[in-house]
């Protein structure tokens, strides 16, 4: 799958310095302006997702942050929303999410999926084993060496 325009990779942490909030909050405008790729509405918002996953690290849902994008708000009005009515991480809870997030599907209960997702038409020649890198490398962009 090419690369959409006007979506941040899930290493991505601009915004608030968490891994993945920026495109969250990408997809949600994609998602409303109809150009969300039909690829992407299976997972869109799903609670064992990465998207699930952050709002419930984060203590909002996802629907209450589609809400606000939907309100207008700028990156930086959501993520203060979501600092304010959940949780604000501090650094060491900032690490864990960060930590966390970048593994997802490397030896747990996501690895089946990727799995199976990689069997797909079109997706076959992808050797990613991490959630993160399975984005990446179906985006065509090269994930980031891991650091050791």
């Amino acid at each position: 799958m090419p690369r959409v325009e006007g979506l941040r990779s899930p290493y991505d942490k601009t915004l608030g310095g968490l891994h993945h909030l920026g495109r969250m909050l990408d997809k949600i405008r994609l998602m409303q302006a109809g150009a969300l790729p039909e690829h992407f509405h299976r997972n869109y918002g799903l609670s064992i997702g990465l998207d699930g996953q952050l709002c419930g690290f984060l203590n909002v849902t996802f629907e209450d942050v589609e809400a606000q994008v939907k309100a207008g708000r700028t990156d930086v009005e959501v993520a203060e929303w979501i600092f304010t009515t959940g949780l604000r991480p501090n650094r060491s809870q900032t690490h864990v999410w960060n930590e966390h997030s970048r593994k997802i599907g490397w030896n747990d209960r996501v690895a089946a999926f990727n799995a199976k997702v990689k069997t797909e038409p079109g997706w076959d020649h992808l050797t990613a084993i991490t959630s993160f890198d399975l984005i990446e490398q179906s985006e065509d962009r090269e994930p980031p060496a891991m650091k050791g």
